[in-house]
């Protein structure tokens, strides 16, 4: 009994001092070598204010490589960030920002932040105050603020706040001390525009303070923006037969590989970077999403993309797009299979523009043109269907199709689109014949 309870002694004294160990490695967190003096300063702090930060960033290769806190938070004093607000930094001569934009992560990564900037993506915030094309900034305040809004004293911009700039991206504003306004900030819009200047946010992708790389290879990178009954793309993803090995066997795949080495091999079928961005086969790596792309599927009519503005809906080169797409497929797939998929996904496309959009925008103009729409478009069903026709059923009519997701190519896609351009040719006919609109 004495040998089992001195064992048991010297059991909980090991445990007792390993679990120290392991406390200790948690809570604190002391930098000696490879780190500024100020950059450990920051470290350290952090690790009490914000252990979790801390917690992230010690995981990241930024921690590996000795980029720290200060590397990507200070900036210069001219800048219109530039603030003394952390008290590590208060009367010194240096200068700090919440805010980390693009030309930051530019020092380091300079093509990926030039290939964004030509993309689609970079469009997100600005593009309803384009004056190319007022009709979006009419249409899109009027919806927030009028409608979703109903023009509350307080609340007006609530829709926005918690909605459409989380995705999109805002103007971001700062108040008298340098600090990033609630109405703007935070948000992982990916179309966000920093007070600097720099256009885009690389943790909509890359969350902080890891960063990783395998995190925005995995479909859920996009999956937070690209949902729902208007672009249902991850619940198209996971309809189509990619998207069925992913969630069968995802979880074991190798997410790691270096940029341009993430090939077959590491995956048994692509995820929304594989095909959108990274680099396979004799592709280089791209952070431009709108450089495989042939048609613009998300817009009222689909057009074939020949804009080199990113600020065009349209921006992209469709014929060499479409070919380099073509060439992610080669990675897996024969070219008759290939080929054969894109003459049974382009005829859907080409069916929803002239068939559907094209018809149903001609009965909106004839009944524009006796005064038979109101006003308000969102009290008319006219108006109404012809809306969710484009920018919920169309869409998902299209985008199923040229995704290989059939249940959103037809029950969710074309019936639906359908049953739209039915009913707004009975309203049609009937406004047209009795000269009135229903109540």
């Amino acid at each position: 009994m004495r040998i089992l309870l001195s064992l048991l002694f010297v059991v909980g004294l090991v445990t007792s001092a390993y679990a120290g160990t392991v406390e200790s490695a948690v809570k604190t967190l002391k930098v000696d070598h490879g780190i500024s003096p100020e950059g450990q300063k920051c470290v350290q702090c952090h690790q009490e204010k914000t252990p979790g930060i801390i917690a992230d960033w010690k995981m990241s290769r930024h921690a590996h490589a000795g980029v720290s806190c200060i590397d990507c938070h200070t900036v210069d004093k001219g800048s219109p960030m530039a603030a003394q607000n952390c008290p590590g930094v208060k009367g010194s001569e240096m200068y700090v920002s919440i805010l980390v934009s693009p030309k930051t992560c530019a020092r380091c990564h300079a093509q990926e932040v030039e290939q964004a900037s030509k993309g689609g993506h970079s469009r997100g915030a600005l593009q309803y105050q384009d004056p190319k094309n007022p009709g979006y900034k009419t249409f899109f305040e009027g919806l927030v603020r009028t409608h979703e809004g109903q023009n509350h004293p307080e609340c007006v911009e609530s829709s926005n706040i918690t909605g459409c700039m989380q995705c999109h991206g805002s103007i971001i504003k700062l108040d008298e001390n340098k600090r990033p306004t609630f109405q703007t900030w935070p948000t992982y819009g990916v179309g966000t525009v920093y007070p600097d200047g720099a256009i885009g946010n690389c943790v909509t992708c890359h969350t902080r303070h890891t960063f990783k790389i395998s995190e925005a290879r995995k479909p859920a990178a996009c999956a937070s923006c690209h949902l729902g009954p208007d672009h249902p793309d991850i619940e198209i993803y996971n309809n189509s037969k990619h998207g069925h090995i992913f969630n069968a066997e995802g979880t074991t795949w190798n997410y790691d590989s270096a940029p341009g080495a993430w090939q077959p091999g590491d995956y048994r079928a692509p995820t929304c970077a594989t095909c959108h961005m990274s680099g396979i086969g004799d592709l280089s790596t791209t952070h431009n999403i709108s450089e495989r792309l042939y048609w613009n599927l998300w817009a009222g009519r689909s057009e074939v993309r020949n804009g080199t503005d990113p600020m065009d809906p349209l921006v992209g080169n469709g014929p060499e797009g479409r070919q380099k797409m073509k060439q992610v497929c080669s990675n897996c797939h024969t070219a008759l299979h290939t080929e054969s998929f894109f003459k049974q996904a382009d005829p859907q496309v080409k069916l929803y523009n002239e068939s559907y959009y094209d018809e149903a925008l001609k009965m909106k103009k004839a009944l524009a043109e006796k005064g038979l729409l109101k006003e308000n478009p969102w009290a008319d069903t006219f108006q109404n269907t012809f809306y969710h026709m484009w920018h919920h059923e169309g869409r998902r009519m299209r985008q199923g199709a040229l995704m290989g997701g059939p249940d959103y190519a037809h029950w969710h896609g074309v019936f639906e689109t359908m049953q739209d351009l039915y009913e707004m040719q009975n309203i049609y006919n009937k406004r047209m014949e009795t000269g009135k609109i229903e109540d």
